[in-house]
């Protein structure tokens, strides 16, 4: 029979029900679908092309003739899960940060580095969401003209944090708008509901958080360059999905806006929408849903002819976590 044996690991979960999604909708050849999830979810049923399919134990699963295993059950469980399927012979695509700066592991976003994907020893780390939009607008200007230094701050949406946190954003804001009192967070350090919060993750000693340190090493490992000069401030901020990031970019040579916009307008996986005087840019209800990453408002710096600015947007659950995971297997299955 043709087609490949697919198992999701962490197949409930917001990233595994969009692995699922993406799978169905992009048509990808599977032959048999395994869906995989902890013991209190193992026995339920999720349809896949109109048929549907009993959840598995991770804990107990096997892998024995598994062709890809896409995973997203959390880092501490694929630590442990993620070899173990490997050793069994399944190429494992990992969506958590468990493996990403593994030097033996290759970090893969495929419009960047496609050719990383062919060096993997069993598992496949997949970047973290606010990274791969980065590098996928940031590519094709690299090549252009060189990046010194880059600049983000990101405003991100509390499905990064996974159900819980959508959860937790409704019920705030119903409560809120009810005029009754918000209850406590368990998902964010604060109440969510008509607020942004400067932490994503826990603090490092430098005063950078987790998150904000991994689009500094993540960014340096796709793109090849170790010494690239990144900084980050990554936030978490009432919006239910989607991504933005305003992004300033220091370059060797002199890259002009309009040049820029010529050369993401042509660039894979990217979605062009700059036309500000007409309110054109993009927005994260606009990228939901979509597989692209949108880029808008690029502008040059005044007072330094070799930096630009510009606002990237994307879906974080699918460019950003489940299509890039998917894209990576077509990768293989291609080369």
């Amino acid at each position: 029979m043709s087609g490949y044996v697919v198992a999701v690991a962490g197949g409930t979960g917001a990233v595994g029900r969009e692995i699922l999604n993406t799978l169905e909708r992009r048509d990808f050849p599977v032959r048999e679908l395994r869906i995989l999830a902890s013991a209190r979810s193992a026995g339920s049923s999720i349809e896949f092309k109109g048929e549907k399919v009993v959840v598995e134990d991770l804990e107990k699963a096997q892998f024995q003739g598994v062709d890809f295993v896409l995973s997203s059950p959390g880092g501490a469980v694929s630590k442990i899960h993620s070899p173990r399927m490997a050793e069994q012979g399944a190429v494992v695509i990992d969506n958590t940060s468990a493996f990403r700066m593994d030097p033996t592991v290759p970090l893969v976003v495929p419009e960047v580095n496609p050719e990383a994907a062919l060096t993997h020893q069993g598992i496949i780390a997949n970047p973290n969401c606010s990274t791969i939009q980065m590098v996928v607008a940031l590519n094709p200007l690299h090549r252009a003209a060189g990046i010194k230094r880059v600049v983000v701050s990101t405003y991100q949406s509390v499905s990064g944090a996974g159900q819980t946190g959508i959860w937790e954003l409704w019920n705030g804001v119903k409560a809120r708008v009810a005029g009754e009192s918000e209850p406590e967070p368990s998902t964010f350090p604060h109440p969510i509901a008509f607020e942004v919060i400067p932490q994503i993750d826990k603090f490092d000693p430098s005063g950078y958080t987790k998150e904000e340190l991994k689009m500094v090493y993540e960014t340096r490992k796709i793109m090849g360059i170790e010494t690239m000069d990144v900084s980050a401030t990554c936030v978490r901020v009432p919006v239910m999905r989607g991504h933005s990031e305003s992004i300033t970019v220091d370059f060797d040579r002199p890259l002009s806006a309009k040049q820029a916009q010529e050369i993401l307008g042509a660039a894979p996986g990217v979605t062009l929408a700059d036309s500000p005087e007409e309110s054109v840019y993009p927005l994260a209800r606009h990228a939901e849903g979509t597989d692209t990453t949108w880029v808008g408002r690029i502008r040059q710096d005044i007072s330094r002819p070799q930096t630009l600015h510009m606002w990237v947007v994307s879906d974080n659950l699918l460019k950003g976590a489940a299509l890039n995971a998917v894209q990576i297997a077509e990768l293989l299955i291609k080369r």
